[in-house]
């Protein structure tokens, strides 16, 4: 017959361990390793110049839902169908299929999404109801048009003033039409046209406070550019017929408004072997 002893010291047939050894054997409720949850941006989503969420909108591509998508990326960026030609897709370069076998190729979805959508006729959401404010922005580039939507969304009044006499900034007067067709450029601007921001055009801004004070506006978005280009120092350079790219790039579209093309020659050096 056992004792009281014996049985206190003969282990129930479901226990292994020594009482007191769970945690030196990291086990039961003395575990010290447990997972640790973190919210991290995908690479794609952290690499994209736009902000944009690739993988969110990628999701619905994939499914089949290719409006969701679309609405997806006018969260961030109302210029799908622009940037899936002219973006250089950093996005790419760091998603995660690299290490596998290659990249999604994000910059063509977000191509054919947009047409698809120009396509449709797939208009950009209604205004939040008006605030009552009122904001100038100077430059109706790529920035000064993403603000302008974006400001118009929340339901405040824009009025834009661009010193050229069409929008677009850079996408028109930077990229030539081989690359961005203006009818596609045209087309997206006129969806945040059609959202009621007025535009202002051949005026440029030279008193900003007084600006701000002669049509009563709450808040002004500055978003002149980069229009200037960088110019290389070369020896005697200004006696020779030199011109800088940005306004070499410019000037293509000047027989569209009416001026005439630059008189560069039969032979042209290109100093440069960029985009530009």
């Amino acid at each position: 017959m056992q004792t009281k002893e014996t049985m206190m010291s003969v282990k129930p047939f479901a226990i292994t361990l020594d009482v007191g050894t769970s945690l030196a054997n990291r086990t039961g409720s003395w575990r010290t390793l447990k997972p640790v949850y973190v919210d991290r941006l995908p690479p794609c989503n952290a690499k994209c110049p736009a902000g944009e969420q690739c993988q969110a909108w990628l999701f619905h591509a994939q499914s089949g839902n290719y409006e969701n998508a679309w609405k997806q990326i006018i969260e961030d960026n109302p210029f799908p169908a622009v940037m899936g030609r002219v973006c250089y897709h950093t996005c790419q370069g760091a998603c995660n299929r690299n290490g596998i076998d290659e990249p999604v190729g994000i910059n063509a979805v977000e191509r054919f999404l947009g047409d698809y959508a120009l396509e449709k006729g797939w208009q950009l959401p209604v205004p939040a109801a008006d605030t009552g404010k009122r904001i100038l922005i100077v430059g109706a580039g790529p920035a000064g048009l993403s603000a302008a939507y974006q400001l118009r969304r929340l339901g405040h009044a824009v009025h834009v003033v661009e010193s050229a006499e069409a929008a677009g900034g850079m996408m028109r007067y930077g990229i030539p039409k081989y690359r961005l067709p203006r009818e596609v450029l045209d087309q997206e601007i006129a969806r945040i046209t059609a959202l009621g921001v007025e535009f202002e055009f051949g005026r440029e801004v030279k008193d900003l406070n007084a600006e701000m004070k002669s049509a009563g506006y709450d808040a002004a978005f500055l978003g002149a550019g980069a229009s200037l280009a960088h110019r290389a120092y070369i020896p005697a350079g200004d006696a020779a017929h030199i011109l800088d790219a940005v306004s070499v790039l410019r000037s293509m579209e000047a027989p569209d408004q009416g001026e005439d093309a630059p008189m560069l020659g039969r032979r042209v050096v290109v100093y440069g072997g960029g985009n530009t």
